[in-house]
């Protein structure tokens, strides 16, 4: 039930090796527009765009002049542009003006595919990203739509060249919608196709027909095997690709607008015309393309160049509406997806809990004591925690329809997170593009106390006001809210604003030393009614406000609850109730006087109250018995919670939550899956189980 006290220094630089080894080392050297990573962030559409069209496909300044018109329609559907280039051996993903005028005027720019980003980084050079690169960029950056001309394919005779570009490559490993306007009949179209069929990538024609375009045609003489009538099919069809959990991409192909396809047709005989002078003239390999785009824009009077532009600004406009329609969609998932009918309003919840989600691994360690910089012997167990989801689903088992409130990654964690999570009201809790679901490792001892904690917790920011606010109704007409220490700060006051508006009551779970202090920077913290810190937890609420701290926490039992209770004196000016666990040594109580005990019920009352502690002993465990400590404190927690809500006196409720922590000590899990309402009835338990609580009085300082 007691977290162990590690060295802050020590934690937070095991936390950030962590973090380095669990990210690739793209982050070094790519870099994301901050209106492109906020937008990712929000949710809100995203499109990424290609620049070797700019450094290689128009001389200057048509190129900078078409991909600002680009950017442009981008931005008229309400749609954020990400160009992505390599400036100075620098991945961008997103352009600022200045750096697209010296990208489209620069000279000698490499043209970067995926074999070459490594070289066009290492040796600091600039260059107009391809499809494949472009798509390994948009990915990283956690876009799911971009948009070009058209992509590479199998070159003509490619079955004895072997000349296969590396966009298709690319779209066989990495999940990204591609929208383009087919492929280039310069191409062998049919086996372009044929692999990327081999390769069991999604290919759909965007409108009514499934012909597949060819670039400046609407038909190739192929056949997609399917199609998308509109934004919103398309983005359910990507969304569908997705939730398979199969890393590849996928391609919609638009055909060239009608009011173009004249010239298209044009174009496409001057095509055949220079790839007939091509092979009469011997020229092969990667002569054979530069040739063509020369000798189709002679024979076309250059009709070639406007029907590129307009076939681009085309796809864009497209791609734009599919980017807004999948940012809708998964918006509406995120808020409904464990109800794929109409949302219900009738359904009201006596709690909302507010905070994180995680992925947990727990290492217990099998040597006395572990060994840090070796390798110990031990097993390790996988489960899904967070302190939210924690006291979440604890709620659940006992009986009540809490709310959860959080955000993870739609990665391929975030659906097993679901499932398990089946049997709880998870349609507050976002998936986000983009973001990874948090993960939190433990090592613990053979006795089950924990000894080292690692975590990735960044998506626990994206629990912002503007996404909480999406469910004021809930929170509003709540019996209690429940916030735990993960959320952003801005997020805590939030929900404090609103409970003091509403006179709500709010329970704080502080999650760590760290964090323990979020509502207490600000005047939120007013606004709370109860708090559940663990002595360490209290010891940072306290500097957090100014107030003075023992340097050195006291052993003996006697010394613990003097310096407890002095600590939790000045937070009772306005908290209702604090709740303060001390591991092995039980936990103490604080809080208005009645009737001999503490009361634990809700109250508005604040400022001058008469207050006592009352000293609970911990319910003891063989060591064989504990399997870990990592969800002891917040299945307390949350059976308090619930003895509060069911109107049950003080006594019950911390029994209720001893035998809930109890329970929890001896799962692997961090909330037993066997925990019940049977389970916490102290009434259940031998009588010899409950010694009496010490009483004190708390005198005013």
């Amino acid at each position: 039930m007691g977290r162990m006290v590690i060295s802050v220094s020590r934690m937070r630089i095991l936390q950030r090796a962590a973090h380095l080894l669990s990210t690739s080392c793209w982050k070094d050297a790519v870099r994301v527009h901050p209106a492109v990573s906020q937008a990712v962030a929000d949710n809100k559409p995203v499109l990424a765009l290609e620049s070797t069209i700019i450094t290689h496909g128009m001389h200057y300044p048509h190129n900078l002049s078409t991909a600002q018109r680009v950017e442009d329609v981008v931005r008229a559907e309400g749609v954020t542009p990400a160009t992505v280039a390599v400036l100075d051996g620098e991945l961008r993903v997103g352009l600022t003006a200045e750096e697209l005028q010296h990208l489209a005027q620069s000279k000698d720019t490499l043209k970067v595919s995926t074999r070459d980003l490594p070289y066009a980084i290492s040796q600091r050079l600039s260059g107009g990203t391809t499809v494949s690169a472009t798509m390994i960029a948009a990915h990283k950056a956690g876009i799911k739509v971009f948009v070009t001309g058209g992509i590479g394919g199998v070159h003509r005779d490619g079955e004895k060249s072997l000349d296969v570009s590396a966009d298709l490559v690319e779209l066989s490993r990495t999940p990204v919608a591609v929208v383009s306007a087919g492929v280039k009949s310069i191409l062998d179209i049919g086996r372009t196709l044929e692999y990327l069929e081999t390769q069991g990538v999604c290919v759909a024609t965007y409108g009514s027909s499934k012909s597949f375009p060819a670039f400046f045609s609407p038909h190739s003489g192929f056949l997609s095997p399917c199609n998308v009538c509109d934004p919103q099919e398309a983005a359910k069809l990507i969304l569908s690709s997705l939730s398979v959990g199969v890393q590849r991409g996928l391609l919609l192909a638009v055909p060239i607008p009608e009011q173009h396809a004249a010239a298209g047709h044009q174009i496409e005989g001057a095509i055949q015309t220079a790839l007939t002078e091509a092979r009469s003239g011997g020229i092969s390999g990667k002569d054979v393309t530069p040739f063509i785009l020369q000798r189709v824009n002679e024979l076309s009077g250059g009709q070639s160049l406007q029907a590129n532009i307009a076939l681009i600004l085309n796809n864009a406009k497209v791609g734009s509406q599919i980017a807004c329609a999948l940012s809708e969609e998964v918006r509406r998932r995120a808020l409904r997806h464990s109800d794929p009918g109409p949302p219900s309003t009738s359904t009201k919840s006596d709690v909302v809990v507010v905070g994180g989600i995680n992925v947990d691994f727990i290492a217990k360690g099998k040597a006395k004591p572990l060994q840090f910089g070796q390798t110990n012997p031990g097993s390790v167990f996988q489960s899904f925690g967070g302190v939210g989801r924690n006291i979440a689903d604890s709620l659940t088992k006992l009986g009540h329809t809490p709310l959860f409130i959080s955000a993870m990654g739609a990665d391929s964690h975030s659906q097993s997170v679901l499932n398990y999570c089946s049997h709880m009201d998870t349609r507050g809790v976002a998936r986000l593009d983009g973001r990874s679901t948090a993960t939190y490792c433990a090592v613990i001892s053979e006795s089950g106390e924990l000894s080292l904690g690692l975590g990735d917790m960044d998506v626990h920011q994206c629990i912002s006001p503007q996404w909480v606010s999406q469910f004021e109704e809930d929170l509003s007409s709540a019996t209690l809210l429940c916030v735990d220490g993960n959320i952003p700060s801005s997020t805590i006051n939030y929900i404090c604003s609103l409970a003091a508006q509403h006179k709500l009551n709010v329970w704080f779970e502080p999650t760590d030393s760290d964090k323990a202090c979020k509502p207490f920077l600000s005047d939120a913290w007013k606004s709370l009614s109860y708090c559940s810190p663990n002595l360490s937890e209290l010891c940072s609420i306290n500097r957090a406000l100014g107030l003075s701290t023992p340097e050195e926490l006291p052993e003996s039992l006697e010394e613990v609850l003097d310096v407890t209770i002095a600590l939790c004196r000045p937070l009772l000016k306005h908290l209702h109730c604090l709740l303060v666990t001390l591991g092995a040594k039980g936990l103490l109580l604080c809080g208005e006087h009645k009737e001999g005990g503490v009361n634990l019920q809700p109250s508005r009352r604040r400022g001058m109250r008469q207050l006592c502690a009352l000293h609970y002993p911990a319910l003891t465990l063989t060591r064989e018995e504990t399997v870990n400590v990592s969800g002891a404190g917040d299945s307390l927690a949350a059976a308090v919670m619930s003895g509060i809500l069911q109107g049950k006196d003080t006594d019950c409720c911390v029994r209720m939550g001893l035998l809930s922590a109890k329970t929890s000590l001896s799962s692997p899990h961090p909330i037993s899956p066997m925990l019940t309402s049977d389970c916490v009835d102290p009434s259940r338990a031998p009588a010899h189980t409950w010694p009496k609580p010490t009483f004190r009085w708390i005198h005013p300082e």
